[in-house]
């Protein structure tokens, strides 16, 4: 996430104000959007990982929140008041910070440990996808290594009986000749495709090989300088 998305969702214009202000001023800002309790659509949220709800309109707030997409972190900031308390009950997963003196850095900071937690989630599921495809192609790899002797068989049957059949060119057509001469060739490139697996998967061993001793004298360094 190189960038978060964060609404910023107020009648207040001085609060929107003061907010973006400070935010801009941070080294790494998120992408801000600045919407009134009007002009919002519940489209409008979508995208976006933070939603920052500030004062709104008497009367707008009961249906604010049920109107954020699921997967968006919605903070509230406002004065203590039953439609705060009303929204808070309805909403537990609603966040609310009280405005009270310095409540731009309280917002920012609050709002920076959730952008960093939802980052961290997205990394970690970015490596869970990762590591689940890796799997994937290792198991393939896996099976074509355990393949590898019966393919090499069949490939050796193959190019046998049609370096017989080459022998005799008189007994076949020209059309037939072409034919086995494809199938000659094409049996020569999977041997030389499979020849060249069977090198990677040696030089991958010994890398591993390689690795894993490189770590142990690390660690054996590390543990004779104690």
């Amino acid at each position: 996430m190189q960038s978060a998305n964060v609404l910023i969702l107020t009648d207040d214009s001085e609060f929107a104000r003061v907010i973006t202000t400070r935010w801009r001023a941070e080294r790494r800002p998120p992408t801000l959007t600045v919407l009134s309790s009007q002009a919002f659509h519940p489209r409008s949220a979508e995208g976006h990982e933070l939603v920052v709800l500030g004062p709104v309109k008497p009367g707008s707030l009961a249906a604010l929140p049920a109107a954020l997409p699921p997967s968006a972190q919605a903070i509230l900031c406002a004065s203590d008041s039953a439609e705060v308390r009303e929204a808070r009950s309805r909403h537990p997963r609603l966040l609310v910070l009280p405005l009270e003196e310095d409540w731009a850095q309280t917002v920012l900071a609050v709002s920076t440990e959730i952008l960093k937690r939802i980052e961290a989630s997205c990394q970690a599921r970015h490596a869970l996808t990762v590591a689940a495809q890796s799997e994937r192609e290792a198991t393939l790899g896996r099976y074509m290594i355990e393949m590898k002797h019966s393919v090499n068989n069949a490939l050796t049957s193959i190019l046998g009986n049609a370096e017989l059949l080459l022998l005799e060119p008189g007994q076949l057509s020209a059309q037939s000749l072409q034919q086995i001469k494809t199938v000659h060739s094409m049996t020569l490139r999977i041997h030389e495709i499979m020849q060249r697996f069977s090198s990677l998967a040696s030089e991958m061993r010994e890398a591993e090989i390689e690795s894993h001793a490189e770590t142990r004298e690390t660690l054996l360094s590390s543990l004779l300088r104690r």
